[in-house]
């Protein structure tokens, strides 16, 4: 009996999911991340560690553009909701602020000492903050863009599947587009597979925080890309998720990278003239 689609036990489900064994050498890119997200930290005006929740972990740091009315480019990690923090991923500041792009990067709690539902309304939490916050830094908040990688592509799409009005008594248009690269949008096969000791994911959580489940009645377009080399079932995620989301009557576009894997498929934020953010910069300025 198949655990999930045709794949019959938790090894073929891991030779899909599992990326860092996906690739000849994960140190690579770990390595690449963290030195250019140090760089970015030390040359670029940043905001660090700003709390917009009540837990330790509830903060994000700010890369400002020099407009003060600039468009903000939130940024929510990736790590399978159980490693890495905002600090990984301060590179990808860089290509987005050359445009002239805000850049926010969340960080949130980690399961098991949290579950996604928990991760879920931080990363809420955070956009309801940014909405609403004091803090004086340049960017527009009546021009908010949500994106993420991996795990951060599903938070994403919860976010962009958020009740903002009725929940948040925020207008129901604060995201006025999403970006989700190699993300995960049905989270079914994830509870045989290596990362669930850590997960804990039963089936109501698995319901409720699989995208794919919740397709709202209106939201912001959203562009989904993915690397060309990514396996199989990355790919299909994001093209299934897409169609989903266009049968839906909602606008969607799918944007694959050739030749990238599911770390390379990051690095067009190095590079303002890459075809990904090239991309990402049409999209938002489109809308």
């Amino acid at each position: 009996m198949a655990l999930y689609r045709e794949f019959e036990t938790q090894e073929e489900i891991d030779a899909q999911y599992d990326v860092e064994a996906a690739v000849p050498d994960f140190t690579i890119y770990a390595d690449l991340f963290v030195g250019e997200s140090a760089k970015a930290r030390e040359q670029m005006d940043c905001l660090l560690d700003v709390r917009f929740g009540p837990t330790v972990d509830e903060t994000l740091d700010i890369f400002p553009a020099e407009d003060p009315n600039a468009p903000i480019l939130v940024f929510v990690h990736g790590g399978y909701w159980r490693m890495l923090s905002s600090k990984e991923f301060s590179f990808t500041a860089l290509a987005p602020v050359m445009r002239g792009y805000t850049v926010v990067v969340t960080n949130y709690s980690l399961c098991p000492k949290v579950t996604v539902d928990e991760i879920t309304r931080q990363s809420r939490a955070a956009l309801a903050w940014l909405y609403t916050t004091d803090t004086k830094f340049n960017g527009d908040r009546d021009r908010i863009f949500a994106s993420g990688h991996s795990a951060g592509g599903q938070q994403t799409a919860q976010l962009l599947g958020t009740d903002w009005e009725n929940e948040y008594g925020l207008p129901h248009d604060i995201i006025k587009g999403g970006i989700s690269i190699s993300g995960l949008f049905d989270l079914r096969p994830l509870r045989y597979s290596f990362v669930q000791p850590k997960l804990l994911l039963n089936h109501d959580t698995i319901e409720r925080q699989s995208p794919i489940f919740h397709l709202p009645n209106s939201a912001a377009p959203l562009l989904l890309s993915v690397g060309g080399d990514e396996p199989n079932e990355f790919r299909r995620q994001s093209r299934d998720y897409c169609d989903a989301w266009t049968g839906a009557g909602l606008a969607a576009e799918y944007f694959e990278q050739p030749g990238k894997n599911h770390f390379t498929a990051l690095d067009g934020f190095l590079d303002p003239d890459s075809p990904l953010f090239t991309k990402m910069d049409a999209f938002m300025r489109a809308l």
